[in-house]
């Protein structure tokens, strides 16, 4: 019986709150902000959190970690939101479109910051309930991967023992909450190639070493490591999506150079793509006699969620969710997401929440249904409540 009276007592208080959250939602969305230049909504969280009597601190450049503890102490859960938006502009009709010309909360971070604020402001009031502490994470630069290498470079993980974190999925039927154990996101790499040969004139092809035809040669035999080098069990993109080389039609080009990603959904698999890359791009090179550099950046790490924490928010999106047809699988996503960097540091979970859209995330037409935020904020809540009441 007591238990049921929490479950009802955070869904209740969800909907309670909800214009609030919806409010903070579409503040947010009418300013929104560029990665490592969220200051207004850094400021906005700090506010809000200072009302409700929650200790923070601020992240270096932006971006904030907030506590609430309990009244009796025991293990730290985390819940993660990001902060940042996209440089474009916005082309809904809604009232609260944004007013920051060329950028737009086309991927949702807007909602993940005001579901957050919502499940602080249920939290703070069950502080009786709490054994442990909760950490609140709101995180910057999600969109160019760097603002959860920043959170963990500043302690934001220090003494955390499990970590939840959510996206809204525009498309999905509003309300909904989807997992899935195991690796979720791919990782995302980037790589470029300097192709270094020799110019001549062109029409005098044995004066120069063609850079430009190395660089198509190694760009061909780059397409052989998911075709010939890997297991077809094992997903794995490599794009080469910019090449530019030469100067002009008669110059046989002196130098060349290259930009790609790389995704796959295995750790190992992940961490053995640099040397790979390496191999073709220097020995094709060296056949057409020219050489080459590779610079290769992991951005971020698959995204693997703990089996044992997903059962845990499992259960906790079960007593959240106004269905159960609600609830499911989430598919594997070829696309990135940072959260994945907390996935090797800590036990972690991630989950997507249905906003009942039609425009996918980063679409100029992104929208949502905002009924869908009263059921994240419960999910928030819960999942630090059930993780601290579990191992309390």
């Amino acid at each position: 019986g007591e238990n049921n009276k929490m479950v009802e007592s955070i869904q209740e208080k969800a909907h309670e709150i909800s214009p609030y959250i919806i409010g903070i939602r579409e503040d947010i969305h009418r300013h929104p902000e560029a990665s490592l230049h969220e200051t207004r909504t850094t400021d906005l969280i700090a506010a809000e959190l200072e009302q409700g009597g929650i200790p923070y601190r601020r992240l270096n450049p932006t971006g904030i970690i907030a506590e609430i503890k309990g009244s009796v102490p025991g293990k730290t859960v985390a819940l993660r939101a990001d902060i940042d938006a996209l440089s474009m502009t916005e082309k809904t009709d809604v009232p609260f479109k944004s007013e920051n010309p060329g950028f737009m909360h086309a991927c949702g971070h807007d909602t993940h910051c005001a579901m957050l604020l919502g499940a602080a402001k249920i939290l703070a009031g069950m502080k009786d309930q709490i054994h442990g502490t909760i950490r609140l994470i709101f995180q910057p630069a999600e969109e160019i991967a760097e603002g959860a290498k920043l959170v963990i470079a500043q302690d934001g993980l220090k003494g955390v023992d499990m970590i939840f974190g959510m996206h809204i999925f525009s498309t999905l039927p509003v309300g909904g909450i989807l997992m899935r154990s195991g690796a979720s996101c791919a990782c995302a790499d980037v790589f470029k190639i300097k192709v270094t040969g020799k110019s001549s004139h062109g029409s005098m092809p044995e004066m120069g070493v063609d850079a430009t035809v190395a660089a198509a040669a190694i760009i061909m035999n780059l397409q052989s490591i998911v075709s010939r080098e890997l297991s077809p069990m094992k997903p794995c993109v490599v794009t080469v999506g910019k090449l530019v080389s030469g100067t002009r039609f008669n110059i046989v080009s002196g130098e060349a150079e290259m930009e790609g990603t790389c995704r796959c959904f295995d750790v190992e698999l992940h961490h053995s793509l640099p040397a790979l890359i390496e191999r073709i791009a220097a020995r094709t090179a060296e056949t057409y006699r020219c050489t080459a550099e590779v610079e290769y950046n992991m951005l971020t790490e698959v995204l693997v969620s703990d089996p044992d924490a997903i059962k845990l928010v499992q259960g906790s999106a079960a007593k959240v969710v106004k269905s159960p047809e609600l609830l499911g699988e989430l598919p594997m996503l070829m696309g990135a997401e940072d959260f994945a960097e907390y996935t090797t540091h800590c036990q972690a979970a991630f989950a997507a929440l249905g906003g009942g859209g039609k425009a996918p995330q980063h679409s100029d037409y992104f929208w949502i249904d905002e009924s869908a935020l009263e059921t994240g904020a419960a999910m928030y809540a819960q999942v630090a409540i059930d993780f601290l009441t579990q191992n309390q």
